[in-house]
């Protein structure tokens, strides 16, 4: 399989991820020895450079993230499991609900925007992709939550209405 110019911009959305829950430019900078320029590089999507293995290989342990790696793997139709995954909970399943539909309340807004007028730029483009990507990683959050549930053979919901004693 050849990477498409969809699988650069993917790769290149996840290395944007990967910096920004690094800490940003500076940060990721510091840790893998490269330039703040070179990294903003790796951060810019317009930009073709993309990381080596050692960046990937040092932001992605220091995040606890494998974004880039998950890509790549994807890539090659393969996809990675979570080691944390049994470990999420009842209350883990309501908090990455909740952060999923904010997710996808931000993105619904921003992309309704976009299309208000018939067209979508290219920035339009950039910022509906970054909010397609953070509300993919909160549903995956969220369907890790249910997997653990579903391996602990469910769980007491524990909701209450409020005010009603």
């Amino acid at each position: 399989m050849s990477v498409s110019e969809t699988w650069n911009y993917r790769i290149k959305a996840a290395q944007r991820d990967l910096i920004k829950r690094a800490g940003g430019i500076e940060r990721a900078a510091e840790l893998t020895a490269f330039s703040k320029s070179q990294v903003g590089r790796w951060n810019n999507a317009a930009d073709p450079d993309l990381m080596p293995l050692v960046a990937v290989v040092v932001l992605e342990a220091d995040t606890g993230a494998a974004l880039v790696t998950a890509i790549m793997a994807e890539i090659n139709g393969r996809r990675l499991s979570d080691p944390e995954e049994e470990k999420r909970g009842q209350a883990t399943v309501f908090a990455t609900f909740a952060e999923a539909k904010r997710h996808d309340a931000e993105l619904t807004h921003s992309f309704s925007m976009a299309i208000a007028d018939a067209y979508i730029s290219s920035s339009e483009a950039e910022v509906a992709d970054r909010k397609a990507a953070a509300q993919i990683e909160a549903l995956t959050e969220f369907r890790a939550s249910l997997a653990a549930v579903k391996a602990q053979g469910g769980t007491k919901a524990g909701l209450r209405v409020v005010g009603d004693d």
